[in-house]
């Protein structure tokens, strides 16, 4: 907020007409002149879109969007062909518009100039426009602005008393080559609107005026500096008193400092005639008070400036600006991140420009409080805007919730676009991120800045070095970086970069997460003794749940999920429609089992800055991308809350370093205690644990620490260490550690699998990797088990532990190509096997390398006792294990290896054990019925 406070103001919000203007004649034909013909004009509301109000052509297979296809299948594959009809057109690749223009939209209105007001230079302000404004009035030609990140501002030429006509012309075109995928112009998040959605107004400006507040502040000495600028009209009364008067905004017991007045002086040998000529700059120190309170996430604390500069002429002599800021300094400090000298780790999400209702951003502050409230009740403190920077509403809301930020110029230079090439946007690069700054730039929140997101590599590497020391030299009120992604560059403060993470774009079933075994004591400790500077993990996660079909029904404005609808044929044309919020649960359950790995590998590393979720939010374009625990709407989807998120991810986590998650009741479980604890101070606490079973049962518990928890998590606080053989039966146990202070209490858990050291193996069934063998005994009416060799299943479907990555249509197929398995935990075939209805750490051994079967034909009328949830776009009836009546026979056929190195598989023996003593209880009687030549089929994918 740095806003004048000149009175006489007038408020242009309202009804205007509106005409589109595709062949882009209007300027040459006149349309800006008072009283030209408006042939088609419309009413239309302002703030607001030409889009949302009826502006534009309905999408069809033709439309030109902006953003990346990436000769999507959409557009020749034989399963869309119905979607691509004009008459109900359906896109998947992300939310789609009831209408879309691009190009030229005029809007007129008349505005009426009073005795006050006339004869003196107007300043009209458009808060936000989609992208390039231009103003006539009374047809002349005012001028032209194209920020995407700040408003756009006009000085009128002394209007006279009277009635005047104001045209405006808004181009939502690409001005310039900023990247077709930039969230700030894309449409696959806001879409390509055009309009003026923010404030406008008409505010007569004074003959001696402020310029922009610039607040500095200086935490040591508890003061700020004030940069301003003092400009004339002329020489006539150019002398007068600047007076700052800082105020706590609050809490009114906090003392506000007294009033510093300077006398400001215009130079006559340094005065230029001309209008708004900058006669002097304003460089000033004001001291707040020893007790001045600082600003942060714990104590989000701001005052509000208000500068009132008084002249000794007549009217118009007095003019006054006013802005909030907050008392805080953020730096570098190794491979740390402090605020106000304290180290904060960063437990952040990306905000990608995604408003289903009106496909622009909100421009009220009570929305994004709403946002960000759902980040902090998830234990966030940190929002990353990818390549786009939000309006004025959006950091008063983070000032006020203690959130930091990372703010972003429009710009993503890559895929066709690039900066360091002499293009027209590297001077835009500095243009908007000199703009921005100006506009922004004493929001405490606006913690970090980069130019952008994710540039082409080569020669953007010495622009970007280039523009990151211009920063650091021109304004160290925070930090910056080269891009979120890359270049790494040493004259960066921070390094915002896709690794470490525990699964990278490209790296399939290769990934930590897909190769390796469950364990939770990797951290990233490597990277940061070979990064000099800290590192912020970027788009980290960025796991898939199964899209939220009850969700359709709330986009109810300017954009459709027909993305989610087509899923939602496809589910139905496959006969699994009615299992949609079971995939929902059991994909998101895994979802967060994901997340939670994620985020507790960076937060046991020690001296590491920070991780950026992707995210934290659904990302529905890009071939549409539901990695969030909360929709598009910031709105939980039901299969986790804030309170369980924020067990591992909040400002005090307690973590367990295991070795493994599978134990025999002959090993006694060990476990480092860590504590990441990153509050306002160092507490003193009681660090205890306990091993609970089924029911809550208690199996142990003791107490590893009692005394100061340090800020930080470099710390080790004991080592638990506790025999199994109280688990008599296979069991699934939870350890749970908790951190007691009297300030709260912090608590997480880890879910750990206890089986018996030897399990009864013997049958009387037949269990055979062999089909001929399978289909005789069969045949003699025996109870088979059938367990296909690794590689005997042909299908096209990759199976991993973890579900989708980002999602399979935009990243090539990327694998897996599923969203985790489906069963029912009171299976009688899981007698003996505990499990969740979905994916938990458990299943890994038998996961990881596992092909399902494709169920089709007669097949694809049972219901699998383990199903596996396939991705959207093909939604196919995939089995892990299955039972069917074959002749006289009964059959129970198996995708997992449950034969192979048992005495050290031990997951997977206790599985074969539980699905023999199925297959010998009367309970195995399968419903489903196949014939023996229909078992070959199962097994060609």
């Amino acid at each position: 907020m740095n806003s004048s406070s000149t009175p006489l103001a007038m408020d242009l919000s309202g009804t205007w007409i509106a005409r589109a203007d595709l062949d882009r004649v209007g300027e040459r034909d006149g349309w800006y002149r008072p009283g030209a013909p408006w042939p088609a004009a419309t009413e239309i509301r302002l703030p607001g879109s030409a889009q949302l109000q009826g502006i534009g052509d309905r999408p069809n297979v033709e439309t030109a969007w902006v953003g990346g296809v990436l000769d999507h299948e959409f557009y020749t594959d034989g399963r869309y062909a119905r979607y691509r009809d004009a008459a109900d057109f359906s896109i998947p690749l992300w939310l789609q518009p009831d209408l879309v223009f691009v190009g030229w939209v005029w809007y007129q209105r008349s505005i009426t100039v009073d005795d006050e007001q006339a004869g003196r230079d107007l300043e009209l302000e458009l808060e936000r426009v989609h992208w390039e404004s231009t103003v006539w009035v009374d047809g002349v030609r005012i001028g032209s602005d194209r920020s995407l990140s700040v408003p756009h501002r006009f000085v009128i030429p002394a209007p006279t008393t009277g009635t005047h006509t104001l045209t405006i012309r808004v181009d939502n075109s690409m001005i310039v080559d900023v990247g077709t995928n930039a969230h700030s112009v894309s449409d696959h998040t806001q879409g390509g609107w055009n309009g003026i959605i923010g404030g406008i107004r008409l505010t007569p400006i004074a003959s001696l005026r402020l310029g922009p507040l610039e607040v500095h502040p200086d935490v040591e000495r508890r003061c700020i500096r004030v940069f301003t600028t003092v400009t004339a009209d002329s020489l006539d009364g150019a002398t007068g008193e600047l007076t700052l008067q800082a105020r706590p905004l609050d809490d009114p017991s906090v003392p506000a400092p007294p009033p510093l007045t300077t006398v400001v002086s215009i130079d006559a040998e340094r005065f230029t005639r001309g209008r708004g000529t900058t006669a002097a700059r304003i460089d000033v120190e004001y001291a707040l008070g020893e007790h001045a309170r600082l600003w942060d996430e714990f104590d989000p604390f701001r005052y509000e400036l208000t500068a009132e500069l008084v002249s000794t002429a007549g009217a118009w002599s007095k003019d006054s600006r006013r802005t909030e800021f907050g008392l805080r300094v953020v730096e570098a400090s190794g491979t740390r991140i402090t605020v106000n000298g304290r180290a904060v780790f960063l437990r952040g999400t990306l905000e990608c420009c995604v408003f289903p209702l009106t496909g622009y951003p909100p421009m009220d502050v009570a929305h994004w409080e709403r946002v960000f409230a759902a980040c902090v009740g998830f234990g966030l403190n940190h929002v990353r805007f990818h390549s786009w920077c939000p309006p004025e509403a959006a950091f008063v809301a983070a000032d006020r919730a203690g959130v930091y930020l990372q703010v972003e110029a429009p710009i993503w230079a890559n895929q066709g676009a690039a900066i360091g090439q002499g293009r027209d946007v590297d001077a835009y690069v500095y243009e908007e991120s000199w703009r921005l700054v100006q506009e922004y730039g004493n929001h405490p929140s606006f913690l970090l800045m980069a130019h952008g997101n994710e540039p082409f590599q080569g020669p953007d590497a010495p622009f970007l070095a280039q523009w990151v020391t211009h920063w650091k030299q021109r304004d160290q009120r925070r930090l910056y970086t080269t891009s979120g992604g890359w270049p790494q560059l040493d004259v960066s403060d921070y390094d915002c970069i896709p690794e470490p993470r525990i699964q990278a774009w490209g790296d399939g079933i290769g990934s930590r997460i897909n190769a390796r075994p469950p364990e939770t004591m990797t951290d990233y400790s490597d990277w940061v003794q070979r990064t000099p500077r800290p590192i912020v993990t970027h788009e980290a996660g960025q796991w898939c749940a199964y899209p939220r079909m009850a969700e359709i029904e709330k986009y109810t404005g300017l954009m459709k999920a027909r993305n989610f609808e087509i899923a939602r044929d496809f589910l139905a044309d496959s006969g699994m429609l009615g299992q949609a919020e079971d995939f929902l649960h059991a994909s998101g359950r895994l979802q967060v089992l994901c997340y939670k790995e994620e985020v507790e590998s960076a937060l046991r590393t020690a001296n590491f800055g920070g991780i950026q979720l992707l995210g934290l939010s659904d990302f529905p374009g890009q071939g549409t991308a539901p990695v969030g625990v909360l929709d598009a709407f910031w709105e939980e989807k039901g299969y986790v809350t804030g309170a369980e998120f924020s067990r591992f991810f909040s400002q005090t986590v307690p973590l367990a370093l295991l070795p493994k998650r599978a134990w025999r009741s002959d090993e006694e479980l060990d476990a480092g205690i860590k504590v990441a604890h990153f509050g306002s101070r160092a507490v003193d606490a009681e660090i205890s644990w306990r091993l609970v079973g089924e029911d809550d049962r208690l199996l142990a518990s003791g107490i590893v620490h009692r005394g100061v928890v340090d800020i930080g998590n470099e710390r080790s606080y004991g080592v638990i260490r506790v025999a199994l053989g109280g688990v008599e039966r296979p069991e699934k146990v939870r350890l749970v550690v908790s951190v007691d202070s009297a300030e709260r209490t912090a608590e997480n858990d880890w879910e750990l699998w206890v089986y018996p050291s030897v399990e009864p193996t013997e049958t009387d069934a037949l269990i055979t990797r062999d089909l001929d063998e399978a289909t005789s005994a069969l045949e003699e009416g025996r109870a088979v088990v059938l367990v296909p060799r690794p590689g005997d299943i042909d299908s096209p479907v990759v199976f991993g532990f973890s579900p989708v990555f980002w999602n399979t249509s935009w990243t090539g197929g990327q694998p897996p190509h599923t969203l985790g398995i489906l069963c029912d935990p009171q299976h009688p075939a899981f007698g003996s096997f505990p499990t969740d209805m979905h994916t938990n750490w458990q299943w890994w051994e038998l996961l990881h390398d596992a092909t399902p079967f494709h169920l089709t034909g007669p097949a694809s009328a049972g219901e699998p006792i383990l199903q596996v949830i396939d991705s959207w776009f093909d939604a196919r009836r995939l089995g892990l294990v299955l039972e069917a009546r074959v002749g006289d026979g009964r059959l129970l056929l198996c995708a997992l290896d449950i034969l192979e190195d048992l005495d050290t598989r031990i997951v997977a023996r206790q599985l074969r054990s539980s699905l023999i003593r199925y297959v010998e209880s009367d309970d195995f009687e399968p419903a489903l019925e196949l014939r023996a030549e229909d078992l070959p089929g199962l097994l060609a994918g």
